[in-house]
């Protein structure tokens, strides 16, 4: 169904998304019906979202429509969670290289998908909802190898680059607009309770395989090298490598919208 002009202008990601979608049925026909039924036969990007996303979650613990009502709900009381959907979708095509349109993102990657899930599930979280918050880790888990405890913080604009084997811990905080490519992890140090995990702030590039461990804060626009393990706290717009990790290089700037991963010749020699 088209969207009534007499409500306003439809935002944009959902325009350009639904005029992708198109295009993609007209090209691929063996995949017309499932673009028509995930987002062409939608009013919404909220509905869009709650319907794809079910499909891909379900299983014999809860069915499609059960998880979609879910989804529904929480999208209806939460508009933060489509704002921040949108601009997770637009910060994947604006970064990732391999990402040619809206419809990438929003159909197959697993990064967006599993980010998608935890951003439900910490809602869920928040309204006392524990069981049900851990059902849903479990199955992106499951599905897209990405583990994110449903109480974590992540702001949003954020991309999961490949995404297998992302990790991030209960108390564990991600700004707005970074950047986390695969084998990331924020995780705690031992046994310890309590707040325990990483304190990652806006704009920061957290490069394949890092791992950063323990209360500690990266601050804004910092650069985490590939491998790296950081233990100790990471200053704003500066780049750390090694392991254990240490300050090299001068000041970056906007590393997560970049992408650029690269250190300084004399680390990489």
């Amino acid at each position: 169904m088209e969207h009534n002009p007499d409500i306003g202008a439809p935002p944009p990601v959902w325009t350009r998304l639904r005029f992708e979608a198109r295009a993609a049925a007209a090209d691929e026909p063996t995949m017309a019906s499932y673009i028509d039924a995930a987002i062409l036969s939608h009013e919404t990007i909220c509905q869009a979202l709650a319907f794809h996303i079910a499909e891909k979650l379900a299983g014999p613990e809860m069915g499609a429509q059960q998880v979609r009502q879910v989804f529904a709900n929480a999208y209806d009381s939460n508009h933060v969670l489509v704002e921040a959907a949108e601009a997770d979708m637009q910060a994947t095509l604006d970064r990732d290289p391999a990402c040619r349109s809206m419809l990438q993102p929003f159909l197959f990657f697993k990064g967006f998908l599993a980010l998608q899930t935890h951003r439900v599930a910490n809602h869920l979280w928040k309204q006392g909802r524990e069981t049900l918050a851990f059902q849903f880790q479990s199955r992106a888990s499951e599905l897209f190898a990405v583990d994110i405890h449903p109480a974590a913080t992540i702001g949003k604009g954020v991309m999961l680059d490949h995404a297998t084997d992302i990790t991030i811990g209960e108390t564990a905080v991600v700004g707005d607009d970074c950047s986390l490519l695969h084998g990331v992890t924020l995780g705690g140090t031992g046994k310890e309770v309590g707040d325990r995990h990483p304190k990652i702030g806006n704009g920061v590039l957290l490069s394949v395989g890092a791992k950063v461990l323990g209360n500690i804060r990266v601050g804004d626009e910092a650069k985490i090298a590939a491998g790296s393990v950081v233990l100790k706290d990471v200053p704003a717009q500066c780049t750390v490598a090694g392991v254990p990790a240490k300050q090299v290089g001068g000041p970056c700037c906007e590393p997560a919208r970049s992408m650029d991963q690269a250190i300084p010749d004399e680390i990489a020699k």
